[in-house]
């Protein structure tokens, strides 16, 4: 009887335990979606900024020349970063370089840096990575001497 009694104790604590886990598991995957989530719904405003401002007849080489930014790099080169590079195609607006934490696994019409690497001079770099710009400002400002800035304060400056 005793046995069966400690048997069921440990099956209980087994599962309660399991339990336990499994509940923290859930928790860390429903925070990594909310997360992502929320990563995505800023660029997806960003990226509904941007149409604002095509739809207003601007161009983003507009802000760069007001702002005295000849030569610019942009750090960031998925979706919003490809975007930008092909907005300021046959502008006065030079992209020098692109900088990405998987430099060597993208393919562009332009040179791509990982951050290890060292930086060619430019008038300013642009994040396209919005939500970790406060991260990514505060690397790039040890690496590089000009403003860091980002895209999604360009399009509402613009």
């Amino acid at each position: 009887m005793k046995k069966i009694v400690i048997s069921g104790i440990s099956a209980l604590t087994g599962a309660l335990i399991g339990a336990g886990a499994t509940g923290k598991v859930a928790l860390e995957k429903t925070s990594k979606i909310q997360s992502m989530s929320d990563k995505h719904l800023a660029l997806f405003q960003m990226m509904n900024q941007w149409v604002r401002v095509k739809q207003d007849g601007k161009n983003l080489s507009e802000y760069f020349k007001r702002e005295g930014y000849q030569n610019i790099a942009i750090y960031g080169m998925s979706y919003a970063g490809e975007t930008l590079v092909n907005e300021l195609k046959g502008t006065d607006i030079n992209v020098k370089y692109g900088i990405d934490k998987n430099a060597d696994s993208i393919y562009a019409d332009i040179d791509i840096f990982s951050l290890e690497e060292k930086l060619e001079k430019v008038d300013a770099v642009v994040v396209t990575a919005i939500t970790f710009f406060d991260e990514i400002e505060e690397v790039l400002s040890e690496k590089v001497d000009c403003p860091v800035i980002s895209l999604e304060d360009v399009l509402y400056d613009i």
